[in-house]
């Protein structure tokens, strides 16, 4: 498309040659002569055979024909741009989407999901905006504007010096414009993501909302972000907009020195009118790519801004990433150990875990119990291996933790949490859960978990949609599909992380008579406060401010330990 735009330049001296009747007189071709001078040869041949008529419509179908091919290849570059600026969001994008999912728990537990989501749509989205939208022209630009360059020059150096002048003094005005653009669109992405976390936070917490009459309150916050994203944007657009006029008037007014100038070198015959045109529309093809290249150099500014939000993530190496261990671990035969292990959740941080010593042997149920921040679900963590210890060591039938693959490691452990996860979905996929289906399996883990009953119910059972985050069930349906989803490929490994702490009594006698028929025949390991849960464990580990202050079973306990004592009168009250 370039090539044509200025191939199309010198193709407009014969068509003014015939309009203004300044035809050469001879066309006979010395030993060395210029390339317009060979055209003009062939242009006055074509006259001389065929007259005045014929080569003027030659002339304008000629003009057609590079016009039709340039618009052509105008189109044909757009074409394949297309899928490629759409794949390039589209990797970024991924690439985002999988740091999310590779960075360790403790990035998650500081940041506002609001935030995340707000990077990979918004900031993304404003890459393809701003950077990938102009990149045609930043390839594209420069050759129209050396071109047209050289074509200006080999007419008059004298006149060209003035283009240089204005490109040179436009970009040192468009520099100085734009040097606050990208704080700006830094600003206003943070503000806006910031933004999208509390509207997170509002959907999420409505029930709160309307139980406190905080609606006047949340709208307010609200409100505060949608004022400063509003004014920051403003200011934003407003810079990013004065490119394209102050362009278009500084090149009106070279161009006016141009005709001036010009027109005086035509009236002394240093120049010929058919010529200072060209030169004027070889001009003209320098002010387009030299207006759209500073608009562009506006919105790479712009866009530089979300990518440095992006870049932030994907750059990112974590508190904790783990070692890739290769060694993978089919089965559980024997014992995991625990010899010293220490945790800290920031290289320069408190001690969450302190040299704790333990041992869980295949078929034993064990609970660890303790007061809330006592490392208890940190403990389980570092068992399913979401972070690596820092010291001390943890292994799994002889094989360090950080010897193993964590894929096959986290394959022979089951999770019931608290905090129970599903998905927009249907039952059988929160059962199933990315695994591959199988209806005999998906039965069982049901009829394991006590869940066939209420599922069957359901209009459409299995394949019932649940709603988001499973509000179409009660907080004990709910739990029974954990359970369901945990046992589904029968690991040999339970945990059940306070599971039914969150549960009423009628609800949390189901479960637990769900989790004890899924712990049959399993190695369990259970965090729990509660009685019920804990009582039958062949040994009971107390954690207190993350060391193991007491081990035994529930008799024994109740015998020496006056905290386990304390806690099972609290409950038995």
């Amino acid at each position: 498309m370039a090539i044509f735009t200025i191939i199309s330049i010198p193709m407009i001296i014969p068509f003014f040659q015939v309009l203004f009747e300044r035809i050469p007189e001879s066309n006979q071709l010395e030993d060395s002569i210029t390339v317009v001078q060979w055209f003009e040869s062939k242009f006055l041949s074509l006259i001389q055979t065929n007259g005045k008529q014929y080569a003027l419509m030659f002339v304008c179908f000629s003009l057609v024909g590079v016009f039709f091919l340039k618009n052509l290849f105008r189109y044909l570059a757009m074409f394949f741009m297309a899928p490629l600026r759409n794949g390039v969001v589209q990797d970024i994008r991924s690439e985002l989407y999988q740091k999310y999912l590779d960075l360790p728990m403790s990035f998650h537990s500081n940041e506002r999901r609001g935030d995340l989501i707000s990077r990979i749509t918004v900031d993304i989205q404003e890459l393809d905006q701003s950077i990938l939208k102009v990149i045609e022209v930043i390839f594209k630009a420069p050759i129209l504007i050396i071109g047209s360059l050289a074509f200006m020059f080999y007419i008059s150096p004298s006149l060209s010096l003035f283009t240089l002048l204005l490109l040179l003094f436009t970009a040192l005005v468009i520099g100085t414009i734009s040097r606050a653009l990208k704080k700006q669109s830094l600003q206003a992405q943070a503000t806006i993501a910031t933004m999208g976390s509390h509207v997170e936070e509002s959907l999420s917490g409505v029930r709160e909302m309307k139980a406190f009459n905080a609606k006047d309150f949340l709208k307010g916050k609200f409100e505060m972000y949608n004022s400063r994203y509003n004014r920051l944007l403003t200011k934003l657009l407003r810079r990013r907009d004065l490119s394209s006029p102050l362009s278009e008037f500084l090149g009106v007014s070279v161009v006016a020195v141009l005709m001036w100038y010009g027109s005086n070198l035509v009236f002394q015959n240093a120049m010929m009118p058919e010529t200072f045109f060209a030169f004027i529309f070889a001009f003209y093809n320098v002010i387009e790519p030299s207006k759209s290249f500073s608009s562009a150099y506006y919105s790479i500014q712009k866009g530089m801004a979300a990518m440095d939000r992006v870049e932030e993530i994907i750059q990112m190496d974590g508190d904790h990433i783990l070692q890739k261990g290769n060694q993978k671990i089919l089965s559980f035969e024997n014992a995991i150990r625990a010899e010293a292990l220490s945790f800290s959740y920031h290289q320069d941080g408190p001690k969450v875990l302190q040299g704790l010593d333990f041992e869980i042997k295949k078929g034993e149920k064990i609970a660890f119990v303790g007061v809330s921040g006592s490392g208890k679900t940190t403990l389980m963590d570092l068992l399913m291996r979401f972070f690596d210890a820092a010291e001390g060591s943890l292994s799994i039938d002889g094989v360090n933790y950080p010897d193993i693959d964590p894929k096959s490691l986290r394959a022979l452990f089951g999770l019931v949490s608290q905090e129970t996860l599903l998905f927009n979905d249907t039952v059988k996929e929160n059962i199933v859960f990315s695994r591959p289906f199988d209806q005999r399996k998906v039965n069982k883990a049901a009829d394991l978990a006590f869940a066939t009953d209420f599922i069957n119910q359901m209009e459409k059972g299995l394949e019932s949609n649940i709603g988001d985050k499973g509000n179409k069930l009660s907080g004990g349906q709910k739990q029974r599909i954990s359970i369901a989803r945990a046992v589904y490929e029968n690991p040999p490994i339970l945990i059940l992380d306070e599971a039914t702490s969150s549960l009423d009594a009628q609800a949390e006698k189901k479960v637990q008579r769900a989790l004890d028929s899924a712990m049959k025949d399993k190695t369990a390991i259970v965090i729990s406060h509660r009685l019920s849960a804990i009582k039958n464990a062949d040994r009971i580990y107390i954690l207190e401010e993350g060391k193991i202050t007491g081990q035994g079973s529930h008799q024994q306990l109740l015998e020496k330990s006056t905290f386990y004592k304390r806690l099972v009168d609290m409950q038995t009250f």
